[in-house]
């Protein structure tokens, strides 16, 4: 990891890992793509030619799914080619191959860490209900900030099936509050009392006054 300091404070990335990357893939001579994943192709568990060496695209999930150290953008990307690892096919690579074109248009972004003091900590959550189309189980997202820096974050598919869109986000809610609890007692070993109460975004209604 490259640590980059500022002015106002310091750049957390994976540069020379992405270029690195890039070169081992030979991604240099394509075009570069404005978003992580092409939102008109849908993908599917057993759609396409097998791969003739299915090591070669876990190892390259592999490596993205490392750069989400540092790179959140590609987070969901990342966890959604996971799920084809066991039996990789054609579109699965090419998606794969679409995430690098896409850090190909920046491959020096990463986290800004502010050097103002701030310990007022904040969560936003998601899910994205029957997201999956085989198995109907969601994918749900968090992110907590410390003032306005990323703390953790995390998109995962979960282990059992909503039956409505207010069970999904409470579903992501609870998710982000476990992480909450833990963040909190990690601070206080630290020695670093946070505000209370910590605030957490959902946009869901539903959700809210379930909890």
């Amino acid at each position: 990891m490259e640590v980059l300091y500022k002015d106002d404070g310091l750049i957390i990335s994976q540069k020379k890992f992405v270029l690195d990357m890039l070169k081992s893939y030979k991604v240099a001579s394509m075009s570069s793509c404005t978003s992580p994943l092409d939102p008109a192709v849908k993908l599917h568990a057993k759609e396409g030619t097998p791969l003739t060496e299915p090591l070669f695209y876990r190892q390259l999930i592999g490596k993205l799914n490392f750069l989400t150290n540092t790179r959140m953008d590609i987070t969901y990307s990342a966890q959604y080619l996971s799920q084809f690892m066991q039996d990789p096919r054609e579109p699965h690579l090419q998606a794969a191959f679409h995430i690098l074109r896409y850090l190909k248009a920046d491959p020096t972004l990463g986290i800004f860490i502010s050097k103002e003091q701030s310990y007022n900590v904040k969560a936003y959550c998601d899910s994205d209900w029957a997201a999956c189309p085989y198995t109907r189980k969601l994918v749900s997202g968090y992110i907590v900030l410390l003032g306005n820096n990323p703390l953790s974050w995390k998109s995962k598919k979960q282990e059992t099936i909503s039956l409505s869109s207010a069970e999904a986000e409470y579903k992501a809610l609870r998710k982000v509050a476990r992480e909450l609890v833990w963040l909190n007692k990690l601070l206080a070993e630290l020695t670093l009392t946070l505000p209370a109460p910590i605030e957490v975004y959902c946009d869901s209604q539903s959700a809210l006054h379930i909890a």
